[in-house]
């Protein structure tokens, strides 16, 4: 991989690659929209893809348009290629939906923009979601948080992939405040604990739920 192609993943072809871009809460407007249709007319890049995490990939990008593609896509193209937050993924929540309980956009770019760009020992998904329905599913990432009328419940450990895993709740009747200041000490806990390359799932597997009463 050269400094060009650091960050883009070598698709099946073995010629083109996929950009992954930065959409904190999966929240876009209809300026974004726009600048992801005109970079993908320019490059003719065949396929944008909505992933599971919220985000736009942009599959096809031909090895020579990499630095273009991401310079025009500006802060857009700076997702997280190193480990860290890969990602944090919201429900509506109670701005929008009728069953929203709290309000999730707002915490998920509030905890987004927050860990931005920072290094731990593997990457952190993260799910917010305004009421127990879990539509930003909050019991399968790496730390997850559910609203109800009594506040935000924490969850720690959640997985989705082979190994799959439900969190363990850490807390639950947060404020926003309470929350965020819980996922920055969970957090500071993973990095300052966890073997490089441990996800979270498999860190709890390992070390127990104990030290949730210290922090």
């Amino acid at each position: 991989m050269t400094d060009t192609t650091y960050g883009a993943k070598l698709q099946k072809d073995g010629k083109t690659y996929a950009i992954q871009t930065r959409i904190p809460a999966g929240a876009v407007t209809p300026e974004i929209l726009e600048t992801f249709a005109r970079v993908a007319r320019t490059y003719h890049i065949p396929l944008v893809k909505i992933t599971s995490g919220q985000r736009f990939l942009l599959v096809g990008v031909k090895e020579e348009d990499i630095p273009a593609v991401r310079r025009e896509l500006g802060d857009l193209g700076s997702a997280s290629i190193t480990p860290g937050v890969r990602y944090v993924q919201s429900c509506p929540g109670s701005a929008f939906c009728k069953n929203g309980l709290q309000d999730s956009l707002g915490l998920a770019k509030k905890i987004s923009d927050e860990y931005a760009g920072q290094e731990f020992p593997a990457k952190i998904k993260i799910g917010i979601s305004g009421c127990p329905r879990c539509c930003g599913e909050s019991k399968v990432r790496d730390i997850g948080l559910m609203g109800s009328a009594k506040g935000w419940t924490v969850f720690f450990g959640g997985h989705s992939a082979f190994h799959v895993r439900e969190g363990d709740e850490v807390a639950s009747g947060l404020s926003s405040e309470k929350a965020q200041a819980l996922v920055s000490r969970l957090l500071a806990y993973v990095r300052a604990h966890a073997k490089p390359k441990e996800r979270t799932a498999r860190f709890i597997e390992r070390v127990g739920t104990g030290w949730f009463k210290e922090i």
